[in-house]
């Protein structure tokens, strides 16, 4: 592996822990597809679509230097620190899948390698402990509203600025760092009903998947949701009994968990009697709609999750698949729309955010240059990596403020989160919403001031 870690933001490579199968990267369950790898021909129309080779310039760290790594391990080379390092450092943006002109399914390949990862590779103990407390916190909805009251103390008396400015905890503990930084300003708590009754002559019924990061950080975005959905005629149901759809558990490797995650998410909304899923998390949405694949072994969940995947829509999706009716309200107000990776290039989801957008009279849209390229986010990605999320997360925000826009508009709460940080470091006055935001202050005839207050 060329480059230094105190370079590329990566753990340090440890020594390959004994008791480890020592021919063969890969066990039997669900490895790589070697049919998927070789489809690969080396082109490198993905390389500059890459964030980690953009930053780096290591071909390991491209798409196919990982694919090549990949038949290695495929092919009888073992599974070292080295190899995992190169799948560690991957986004998982799936810009590569967007740019390939061969067709490679690199997302189906780094998510089954990932699994692998995960059961057969002993991280340093550092690195484990990291991603233990993730994973106690980020899925579960109870903790992270514990979590609400020591953060907004944290944020309204001054501590946040003072620790900020003073660089010390940056100077200890960049990861803990990173996750103060990202933290939003929370506001009041929108509590949302069972059930939203549709406006005029229902078209739909429809569940509302609340998310846990967006529930607990963002619960406006859940509302804005509820109100546009019920404007355009659907009847909102939330199931009190959700949880974590299992998105940050299956782009990690974590198989079992993620699986349990769907297993209850489809439960639940199976018991809701719904015509459609509606999401309005890009990452959730894009795990949700792969269901089908993650329990397709399961004979008593498989041809559910396959049905269950098949109703699964991004908000912006399903309004443009039914058609507005909602009278929309002029604001006034130029948009910089950023395409969140999850919903850009795994589900491809582009035309439809884009076109509610221009729907609304007033509103001028403009394109942000290297948009393919991810922001930095990537679910857990830049508390793992925080320097190179921060190079990322810089680029996004020049690119940003060179639009010259007023109003930030995306669609998932870890580009939210990640962009406004890297703003806030640049000083730009740019406000940040989601595009749901948006659609619902024009619906309400709400100024363009109501919008951005994070």
């Amino acid at each position: 592996m060329t480059g230094s870690a105190e370079r590329t933001g990566r753990p340090p490579a440890e020594p390959v822990p004994l008791g480890l199968p020592s021919v063969g990267a890969f066990d039997e369950h669900r490895p790589p597809s070697a049919e998927l790898v070789s489809d690969c021909v080396h082109c490198g129309f993905c390389l500059p679509t890459c964030p980690t080779y953009t930053l780096w310039g290591e071909e390991m760290d491209s798409p196919r230097g990982r694919i090549y790594l990949m038949k290695s391990g495929l092919e009888g080379e073992p599974m070292t620190d080295a190899m995992v390092q190169h799948f560690d450092a991957c986004l998982g943006c799936m810009a590569c899948v967007t740019a390939c002109p061969s067709g490679v399914q690199y997302d189906r390949l780094i998510e089954a390698t990932r699994a692998q990862v995960e059961r057969r590779h002993d991280r340093p103990t550092a690195d484990n402990a990291l991603r233990t407390t993730i994973f106690a916190l980020f899925p579960h909805k109870r903790r992270l509203r514990a979590m609400r009251g020591p953060l907004r103390a944290y944020q309204a008396t001054g501590l946040q600025r003072l620790v900020r400015r003073s660089g010390l905890l940056e100077r200890i503990a960049p990861r803990l760092a990173t996750m103060a930084d990202l933290a939003p300003r929370l506001t009041r708590r929108e509590r949302l009903p069972g059930r939203v009754p549709a406006v005029g002559a229902r078209r739909a019924v429809v569940g509302l998947l609340t998310g846990c990061v967006q529930g607990e950080f963002f619960p406006g975005v859940n509302a804005a949701t509820a109100r546009v959905l019920a404007a355009e005629g659907c009847d909102v149901i939330v199931p009190p009994a959700q949880g974590c759809c299992g998105a940050l558990s299956v782009h990690n490797g974590r198989e079992a968990e993620a699986q349990t995650y769907a297993r209850r998410t489809v439960d639940v909304f199976e018991a809701a009697g719904v015509d459609a899923v509606v999401v309005n998390a890009a990452g959730c949405g894009s795990s949700m709609k792969e269901y089908a694949d993650l329990l397709q072994d399961d004979p008593a969940y498989a041809e559910r999750a396959a049905r269950f995947a098949a109703s699964v829509r991004d908000v912006s999706e399903w309004l443009a698949e039914l058609g507005t009716v909602a009278p929309r309200h002029p604001l006034e107000v130029s948009v910089a729309y950023h395409d969140a990776c999850h919903l850009g290039h795994a589900q491809g989801i582009r035309a439809q955010p884009r076109a509610l957008l221009r729907e609304i009279p007033g509103l001028q849209l403009r394109e942000i240059p290297e948009a393919e390229l991810c922001c930095g986010s990537a679910g857990i990605w830049n508390i793992l990596f925080p320097e190179p999320a921060r190079e990322l997360g810089d680029r996004k925000a020049r690119n940003i403020t060179s639009t010259g826009a007023q109003l930030l508009v995306t669609a998932n709460p870890g580009c939210l989160m990640q962009v406004a940080s890297a703003l806030q470091r640049q000083d730009a006055r740019i406000a940040m919403a989601h595009t749901v935001e948006v659609l619902d202050a024009s619906i309400r005839g709400l100024p363009a001031s109501s919008l951005g207050g994070r």
